[in-house]
């Protein structure tokens, strides 16, 4: 699925820039905070992503019939997948922003 994958690039991409402005470019005084706008940056798009998987999940799932999508025909396969979407795209927002609040309460290198 999509949005668990947008949350690990996310969380691959804060944690490895700001390892490497850490070791290679960051001055005497650790200060991170061309770190903290990427990560934002990552973080808004991450989110996006996740909010328009999500919505074409939930679409999917609203779309006729009413749950529980236990029955063996095709508009239940759909209407369980997209259930499946929404609710890991819910869980992967989640992570995303806990991701980035890393670099909320840790404001330099030291």
């Amino acid at each position: 699925m999509v949005p668990p994958g947008v949350w690990a690039i996310h969380f691959l991409a804060s944690y490895l820039t700001i390892a490497i402005w850490c070791a290679k470019f960051a001055d005497e005084t650790g200060n991170a905070s061309p770190v903290r706008i990427a990560i934002a940056g990552y973080t808004i798009l991450a989110l996006a992503i996740i909010v328009v998987v999500g919505t074409i999940g939930y679409r999917k799932h609203r779309k006729g019939g009413v749950p529980p999508h236990d029955k063996n025909t095709a508009g239940d396969h759909i209407r369980f997948t997209g259930q499946a979407t929404f609710l890991l795209s819910l869980l992967s927002g989640v992570a995303t922003i806990f991701t980035a609040l890393v670099v909320v309460f840790i404001r330099s290198c030291d």
